[in-house]
C-alpha cells in the first residue's frame, strides 16, 4: 500500500516553490528595460576614458537618476564622420533599440566638410532609423563662435534642418559649455574628460527620457 502522506523531500520542494513564486512572478511581470544606442565618434565612445566614464555609461546613470532607466549601448567609432555613420548605421545600431542618439559631425567640422554633404548624410541616418521604428535624438555640433561666417551658418543649419524635416528631438550643441573649456577637457583640448562627459550626459538625458516616454 502506497502512503498518501507527503514525504520530507516533497515538503521541502513545495516550500521552495512557494518561496520562489513571488520573485518569479515579479520578474515575469516587470517591464523589459528600454534600450538606447549612441551612434557617434570618439566624443561619445569615451576616447581616453575608462568605459565607466564614457558617455554611454554616464547617460545610463543619468537616465536612472531622473527616473527613466534604460540600457545604453555604445555605437561610436573614433574618427567617424556623418558619412561613416550613414554607411554603418544599419549594422552599428542594434535591431532591438527603442531610441538612438545620433551624435556625429565633430570630425566633419575638423575636416571642413561641405555642409550640404553633412545634411545629406544626417538625413540618410535619420531616415534609416525612423524606417525601423527607432526614435531619434539628434545632437548637433556647432562651429565655434569665433570662427563665424557663412560656413558656420550653413554647417550649424544642417543639423537644425534635418531635425525640422524629420520632427526629431534636437540638442543643437552636444558640447555646449564643454568645448574649449580646459577644466572639462583632456590635455588634447578636444575630448571631454570625465567631468565634461558627465555634463554632456546631464544635458542629454532629459531629451532621451522624453523620447522614450513618447515612444
Amino acid at each position: 500500500m502506497v502512503s498518501s502522506l507527503p514525504t520530507r523531500r516533497g515538503l521541502l520542494a513545495a516550500g521552495a516553490a512557494l518561496a520562489l513564486a513571488p520573485a518569479l512572478g515579479s520578474r515575469a511581470g516587470a517591464a523589459p528595460a528600454r534600450r538606447v544606442a549612441v551612434l557617434g565618434d570618439s566624443i561619445t565612445s569615451g576616447y581616453g576614458l575608462p568605459a565607466s566614464q564614457a558617455l554611454p555609461a554616464r547617460l545610463q546613470a543619468e537616465l536612472a537618476r531622473i527616473g527613466q532607466p534604460a540600457r545604453v549601448v555604445p555605437a561610436g567609432v573614433t574618427g567617424d564622420t556623418t558619412a561613416g555613420g550613414a554607411a554603418r548605421v544599419d549594422r552599428a545600431v542594434p535591431r532591438d533599440v527603442d531610441l538612438c542618439v545620433v551624435a556625429l559631425g565633430g570630425n566633419d567640422l575638423l575636416l571642413g566638410a561641405e555642409p550640404k554633404a553633412v545634411r545629406a548624410n544626417l538625413d540618410r541616418i535619420v531616415r534609416r532609423l525612423k524606417g525601423r521604428g527607432v526614435t531619434v535624438v539628434l545632437a548637433g555640433v556647432r562651429v565655434p563662435t569665433l570662427l563665424g561666417g557663412a560656413y558656420a551658418r550653413e554647417f550649424n543649419g544642417a543639423f537644425a534642418s534635418v531635425a525640422r524635416t524629420h520632427s526629431v528631438l534636437f540638442l543643437p550643441d552636444l558640447l555646449e559649455g564643454v568645448a574649449l573649456n580646459p577644466d572639462l577637457n583632456q590635455r588634447d583640448g578636444i575630448h571631454p574628460n570625465a567631468a565634461g562627459v558627465t555634463l554632456i550626459a546631464r544635458r542629454l538625458a532629459p531629451l532621451v527620457a522624453q523620447g522614450l516616454r513618447a515612444g
